[in-house]
């Protein structure tokens, strides 16, 4: 079985003494950027399995509501020249982009860039106007109905304050997503996203938004696309079954 996940987690935690000293002070513009961490993921679509522990691991972390996910494994039938056709998997999250039009929508404020690149929401601000869900191009925030907030993947904000990689890194089977320091050259994210070089592809790239979230051995085909029926919509669930 591959070390990935294994050496993805001692690569971090390597990091940490720096990572630390960046996170610990408020996050503001004026932040010396040497010393705050650009953080961004690297999914490689061709390891993910479709296990769903993504998915889940990340609903348990974040308390999401029952049938709401930062995170989905949305998957499509995709068919080569020769007409065979087969299965394509695409992980999906907030992109964290380093342009993001739901900041830009706001009308209080409640969602803003945090100075480590992540796209975070202040729930004491947001009034649950959905402004921000429907400018996201990725389909990647929805209105918490518990709380009555917007709601979306943080990378794990809290976890990355803890000096802990993001839940549905740490219990990627597959060692499918790489999570890391995208200001760091020597870092493994930035090593991969180097080596992958024109294979490296980002969801909707002519909505222009620079997202931090990329992808290797993403079909060209789907690019493009964000919808599709997520894996988490396919588990067996009891209310589906009638158990």
């Amino acid at each position: 079985m591959s070390d990935l996940p294994d050496r993805s987690r001692r690569t971090f935690l390597s990091a940490l003494p720096t990572l630390t000293v960046g996170l610990a002070a408020p996050a503001r513009a004026a932040d010396t950027p040497a010393r705050q961490p650009r953080w961004g993921m690297l999914v490689d679509t061709r390891r993910c399995i479709a296990c769903q522990a993504c998915t889940m691991a990340c609903a348990m972390e974040n308390a999401t509501p029952e049938g709401a996910f930062r995170t989905v494994v949305a998957t499509y039938a995709v068919s080569d020249a020769d007409g065979s056709t087969g299965l394509s998997v695409v992980p999906r999250l907030c992109n964290h982009c380093a342009q993001p039009p739901c900041v830009d929508v706001c009308p209080v404020g409640a969602t803003f860039k945090h100075g480590d690149g992540s796209v975070l929401v202040d729930g004491e601000r947001c009034v649950g106007c959905a402004y921000c869900v429907q400018a996201c191009p990725y389909d990647a925030r929805f209105i918490n109905h518990a709380t009555g907030k917007a709601d979306k993947c943080t990378f794990c904000h809290h976890r990355l304050e803890a000096g802990l990689l993001p839940a549905c890194v740490e219990t990627c089977v597959g060692g499918a997503r790489i999570f890391g320091n995208l200001g760091a050259p020597d870092s493994e994210i930035s090593r991969r996203l180097k080596a992958a070089g024109a294979s490296l592809r980002v969801l909707k790239p002519e909505a222009g938004t620079a997202p931090n979230v990329f992808y290797i051995g993403l079909d060209d085909a789907l690019t493009g696309h964000v919808a599709g029926v997520s894996a988490a919509d396919l588990m067996w669930r009891p209310d589906h079954h009638g158990g």
